[in-house]
């Protein structure tokens, strides 16, 4: 569908990647990774036409629709939100307009046989089948669904857009995109906006999604969930997997032990070669295996490693100060703004070491109770905290709150204080500022490096009482993984904001879930409390649908069978198709393992041939690629 052709953009002096090459298939589920800074999001504004590369191109028919979702956006609407979501549609009645054009058009011809006018027959039987795909006559009903789908209620769908924050506003972004049905999705974060109840509907709704998808995410629950192949940036080249994430990170370093003992390898030999050279030098009669082992030096192509950026943040926590038994108690804590009542009558006892999570939809007090318990937000009711507690406050807006005329090495020095003051260089290069990155000023730091800054604040002054307001935003995964160690070592008492489920599992023991104006504690971490809601909800739904039974009239028993036969043909045609289509790829896949067969077996009868490392590694891959859909087509047929 896409082919990316030695693509190379150079920024500030350097590649960020260089002649690179992949397609982008139709269906295809692709996660693109890297750290920070790699290049991922400018990718993929290539890829949607909003930058140029230095050289390359991206090659695409022109029928090719493209729907692309930045990290942020400036929105400046003065819709409604139905209002807003429902402009997705434009192409809906473009394709209107046109199909009344050509239907005039075909009424005033009479060459029914000819070529012009089966061309146009053709043309209006495409364009109805875009027409049925991206709505057909339910196309406000859809906006509504979708909308419900993340996170809205059914009384927010006439607000008008300015009533709601930034994050908001790019979930009717993504309703909007998601409404136009591009054959390309090109998703740059999307959960960065959603809470775990809306990522989950999302990951619903991509996994049946009718075209290709190419997303960056730090989120690997939702990656893991959606992609098949992952595409890695690193050290200006790209690396292509077949497999979700998780399989990713394995094969990746499986991939980096092969060349590493390939490199060791070649390089004995090299000694060995060398060492006869220097031996046999000025020798005569040995001046032919000298001059052929000086040529087959000069030919040998040398294995190397891929160059990876190991650099990575290295912290801990410092000792939490002794404290009570009792790290924090809420008594009657309610909290209003107008006539909207966030919380209502909360009651809570924190004893001291535990570990818990806050979630819920966005809007529903999370961040508010926060603040309150941080003493940075007026509220009724009392906040009693523990003896000797002091608390860490790790903001939602964290970033937002540090000088953005100050250096990273002011940022700190003006804040630390006793032994503090000579440790801030080793403490800002613990997170990876150093040489003239300390000089920086704040203000041209990249989202994931005011993260680390914010968090290198924290650990200025030890505290046993951790307030985390999704502190994982803007992190890379390799940083998050490294939070996450940190806090499971951190022997004081943590309160974690957050949607991400992967850093959130093994961290919390107990999770209370926020809806307004009450929250809800359930034992254990993030996926007993998502398994304990699916088997409420489930058990909510099966008793509505008994209710639905016992009202409903009586189906005929010959309709049921005739609606069952109906789709367990559909069925089975689809399963026939997919069987013939994996025997086509099967046959072809053989047919070039027989030509690698006959190479291996005869090396000398194809000079054109290189075989090498690269050469067994390509043949392997082959046969585990031929295994998979054998197995798939065993599985299909059965």
């Amino acid at each position: 569908m896409i082919s990316i052709q030695n693509l190379s953009i150079h920024f500030t002096g350097q590649d960020l990647f260089t002649d690179i090459n992949f397609m982008i298939r139709e269906k295809d589920r692709i996660g693109l990774v890297g750290k920070n800074g790699a290049g991922k999001t400018t990718l993929i504004r290539i890829i949607a036409g909003l930058e140029q590369p230095t050289h390359g191109n991206v090659v695409m028919s022109d029928d090719v629709t493209i729907g692309y979702l930045p990290q942020e956006k400036d929105i400046h609407s003065t819709k409604t939100v139905l209002d807003e979501t429902m402009t997705a549609f434009e192409e809906y009645h473009q394709i209107e307009n046109h199909l009344a054009q050509l239907q005039d058009e075909l009424s005033q011809r009479t060459d029914y046989e000819s070529e012009s006018y089966q061309k146009l027959c053709e043309k209006m039987s495409a364009l109805n089948e875009r027409l049925t795909l991206i709505g057909g006559h339910s196309i406000e009903g859809e906006a509504e669904q979708i909308l419900v789908g993340l996170g809205f209620d059914h009384e927010d769908m006439q607000r008008e857009m300015k009533e709601f924050s930034n994050g908001w506003q790019m979930r009717v972004e993504l309703a909007k995109i998601l409404l136009r049905k591009p054959q390309l999705l090109l998703l740059d974060e999307p959960t960065n906006h959603l809470d775990i109840e809306s990522i989950q509907w999302l990951e619903g709704y991509l996994k049946n999604y009718y075209g290709a998808i190419f997303m960056v995410s730090h989120d690997r629950a939702f990656l893991d969930h959606i992609t098949v192949r992952t595409i890695e940036i690193s050290g200006g080249k790209i690396y292509d997997y077949k497999c979700a994430y998780s399989e990713f990170v394995e094969r990746r370093e499986e991939r980096i032990d092969m060349q590493k003992a390939a490199f060791d390898n070649q390089q004995r030999e090299i000694k060995e070669i060398e060492a006869f050279i220097e031996r046999f030098r000025y020798k005569a009669t040995k001046a032919k295996q000298v001059q052929s082992r000086v040529k087959q030096l000069e030919k040998m192509d040398i294995v190397e490693i891929d160059d990876r950026d190991k650099s990575v943040m290295h912290f801990k926590f410092p000792p939490a100060p002794h404290s009570g038994k009792v790290t924090l108690e809420l008594n009657h804590i309610s909290k209003s703004y107008g006539e909207k009542n966030i919380l209502n009558d909360i009651n809570l006892l924190i004893p001291r070491g535990e570990k818990i999570a806050f979630v819920g939809r966005n809007g529903e007090g999370k961040t508010t109770l926060a603040k309150i318990i941080c003493g940075v937000l007026d509220h009724t009711g009392e906040v009693k905290l523990g003896h000797e507690v002091k608390i860490g406050y790790y903001a939602q807006n964290q970033q937002d709150m540090l000088d953005p005329e100050k250096t990273v090495f002011e940022t700190l020095d003006d804040v630390a204080t006793g032994d503090m003051r000579v440790k801030v260089k080793s403490l800002l290069g613990a997170f990876l500022f150093s040489g003239e990155t300390i000089d920086k000023k704040v203000k041209v730091l990249s989202g994931g490096e005011k993260a680390r800054l914010s968090l290198a604040k924290m650990l200025l002054f030890p505290t046993n009482l951790l307030v985390l307001d999704e502190p994982t935003n803007h992190l890379d995964m390799l940083s998050k993984d490294i939070l996450k160690s940190a806090l499971l070592q951190f022997d004081g008492t943590l309160i974690v904001v957050s949607h991400d489920r992967d850093f959130l599992q093994g961290l919390t023991t107990k999770v209370y879930e926020f809806r307004k104006p009450h929250i809800k504690e359930y034992i254990g971490d993030i996926y007993d409390f998502l398994e304990e809601k699916r088997l409420k909800e489930l058990d909510d739904l099966n008793r509505k649908q008994k209710v639905q039974q016992q009202a409903a009239p009586v189906v005929s028993q010959n309709k049921i069978d005739y609606e069952a036969k109906k789709a367990d043909d559909r069925e089975k045609r689809r399963v026939e198709k997919e069987i013939k289509k994996l025997e086509e790829q099967i046959d072809a896949m053989e047919k070039e393992l027989a030509v690698l067969d006959e190479v291996m077996a005869n090396p000398a009868a194809h000079p054109e041939v290189k075989v090498d490392d690269n050469f067994y590694w390509s043949y392997g891959k082959k046969k585990e690629d031929l295994q998979c859909l054998i197995d798939k087509w065993g599985e299909l047929a059965m």
